[in-house]
C-alpha cells in the first residue's frame, strides 16, 4: 500500500463519455475502469459518500444543500463540514503521524484536515465582494499564490466567465503543496471543476466538451508525473456522468398553480413564502426534492407529479428509502427527472414577477440549482440568463450508462464495483508498507 496518496475528484467523468473521447481505457501506463455513483449523483452527495464511505441515507447530503425545517429556508452550497454526518475514511491517520489535506472539496470548513483550501469570499456591505480563499494553515493560500503566480479568481470557479482557468490554477497549487515537505499531505483529495461547466453548457455529445475533456486530462497527466516525483501514488475517479437534455422541467409551477407553493408579492416581483407553503420543489439537476409541510398530504402531493412530462420516478416512503437517500434532509416526494430532462426553479410564468436574484449569480438565495448562471443574459455583463433551454447538460441519474470512471497507480486489492467501494479500498492508504 502506498505511504502518500494523491486523490483527484474530476467533475461529469463519466466511464462512457471518457472511451469516446479517450479512444479506450488506456492512459498513463493505468486503466479506467467504471463503477456505480451513489443516487443522487451530485457534487455534495458524492464527495460526502466518499469521505464517509457510506450513502446519503447515513450522511446526510442528499443534494448540494440541505433543507432547514427549523428556519424554514434552503441551504445550497454552504461549507461548514458539520453538514456531513459520520466516520471520515482517514480519521486514524493523524493517530499515526499522517497529515491529510482537502483542496476545493464542499463542505471542508471545519474538518479534522491539517490542511484546508476553499473559495470564502467576502461580501461588502454596500456591494461589491473580496475575493479570498479560506485556507489551513493561515498562511497557506499567501504561499500558494506566491508559488504558482496568481490568486485565484472565484469567477473562473462558477458563473458565465467559468473555465479552465478554475482547474489550472487548483492544478498547479496542487502541485505546489505536494513538494512543500513541512506542509505536504500524506492524503491529498483535489478537484478539477471546469469539464462539468463544458458538459452543463453543451451537453456530453458537443465538441466543446470534447475539448475540455482533453484539457482535463491534460491537467490530470501533468498531476500524476508530478505525484510521481513527490512519492504518491494517484486515484483519480469522476463523480456523476451526464446527458444530453432538451427539456426543463418546472415542478414548482406545478404547485403554485394547484395553491400548494406560497408566494409574497414584493413591488411586482414574486417571492416564495415557505413559512405558508404547503408543498414546494427544492431542484438540483435531474433530481428534485418536494417539502411537503403536513405529510399526511405527501401522497396526494406525489399524485400531481404522476404522468407530468418530463418525470420519470416519483418516490415516496419506502421507495426513497430503497433508493438510499432516506433522511431528515429529503423531501417527502422525491423526482427523477427522464431522460433528456432536468429540474428547474422558477415558479413564475411572466418575466416581471421574476425575483431579483434570478438575473444574478446567488449560489445561496435560489431554492435550487440554477445552470442558467453559465450563462450571460441582457444587459451582459450584468446579468445571467434565464432561459432555461439554453442548458444541455445535467446528470444526478445513476444506472446503465451512467457509471463514473476511475484509475489508480496501486493495486487496490480488489477492483470496487460502485464508489462506496471505492472509498472503503482508500480508507486502508496510505500506510506503511
Amino acid at each position: 500500500m502506498p505511504k502518500r496518496l494523491l486523490v483527484i475528484q474530476v467533475a461529469g467523468l463519466g466511464y462512457d463519455f471518457l472511451l469516446r473521447h479517450n479512444g479506450g481505457e488506456a492512459w498513463e501506463g493505468l486503466r479506467f475502469r467504471p463503477a456505480a455513483s451513489v443516487f443522487p449523483a451530485l457534487t455534495c452527495p458524492v464527495q460526502a459518500s466518499f469521505r464517509t464511505a457510506s450513502l446519503p441515507c447515513q450522511h446526510g447530503m442528499v443534494f448540494n444543500g440541505a433543507w432547514s425545517r427549523e428556519l424554514r429556508r434552503p441551504l445550497f452550497w454552504e461549507q461548514s463540514s458539520a453538514l456531513v454526518q459520520g466516520p471520515r475514511i482517514w480519521e486514524s491517520l493523524p493517530q499515526k503521524g499522517r497529515r491529510v489535506g482537502l483542496l476545493f472539496w464542499q463542505q471542508s470548513l471545519g474538518e479534522e484536515a491539517d490542511v484546508l483550501l476553499s473559495p470564502a469570499p467576502i461580501h461588502k456591505h454596500h456591494g461589491g465582494m473580496i475575493e479570498d480563499v479560506y485556507s489551513r494553515p493561515p498562511g497557506l493560500y499567501a504561499e500558494l499564490i506566491r508559488r504558482v503566480g496568481k490568486a485565484f479568481k472565484l469567477m473562473s470557479y462558477w458563473g458565465p466567465l467559468a473555465s479552465g482557468r478554475s482547474s489550472q490554477w487548483i492544478a498547479a497549487a496542487t502541485s505546489a503543496l505536494m513538494g512543500m515537505a513541512d506542509t505536504a499531505p500524506d492524503l491529498l483529495l483535489t478537484y478539477l471543476p471546469h469539464l462539468d461547466y463544458a458538459l452543463l453548457r453543451h451537453g456530453p455529445s458537443s465538441g466543446r466538451a470534447a475539448r475540455a475533456f482533453g484539457e482535463a486530462m491534460a491537467l490530470l497527466s501533468s498531476l500524476r508525473r508530478r505525484a510521481e516525483q513527490e512519492g504518491y501514488e494517484v486515484l483519480a475517479f469522476g463523480d456523476y456522468a451526464f446527458a444530453d437534455v432538451s427539456r426543463p422541467i418546472f415542478p414548482n409551477r406545478l404547485l403554485r398553480e394547484r395553491g400548494l407553493m406560497a408566494t409574497r408579492d414584493v413591488r411586482g416581483r414574486l417571492y416564495p413564502d415557505f413559512h405558508t407553503s404547503r408543498a414546494f420543489a427544492v431542484v438540483d439537476h435531474e433530481v428534485a426534492h418536494v417539502y411537503v409541510r403536513n405529510k399526511a398530504e405527501a401522497a396526494q402531493v406525489a399524485e400531481l407529479f404522476q404522468g407530468m412530462d418530463g418525470i420519470d420516478k416519483v418516490w415516496t416512503g419506502e421507495a426513497i428509502s430503497a433508493a438510499g437517500i432516506s433522511h431528515p434532509n429529503s423531501g417527502e416526494v422525491v423526482l427523477v427527472a427522464a431522460e433528456g430532462g432536468w429540474f428547474a426553479y422558477p415558479w413564475w410564468t411572466e418575466r416581471r414577477e421574476q425575483p431579483d436574484y434570478a438575473t444574478h449569480v446567488d449560489i445561496h438565495s435560489k431554492p435550487g440549482f440554477d445552470p442558467c448562471e453559465l450563462f450571460f443574459g441582457w444587459p451582459p455583463p450584468l446579468a445571467i440568463s434565464t432561459d432555461a433551454a439554453r442548458v444541455k447538460g445535467s446528470h444526478g441519474r445513476i444506472g446503465p450508462g451512467r457509471e463514473i470512471a476511475w484509475a489508480a497507480s496501486f493495486d487496490l486489492g480488489s477492483t470496487p464495483s460502485d464508489l462506496i467501494g471505492l472509498a472503503k479500498a482508500v480508507q486502508y492508504v496510505p500506510r506503511d508498507t
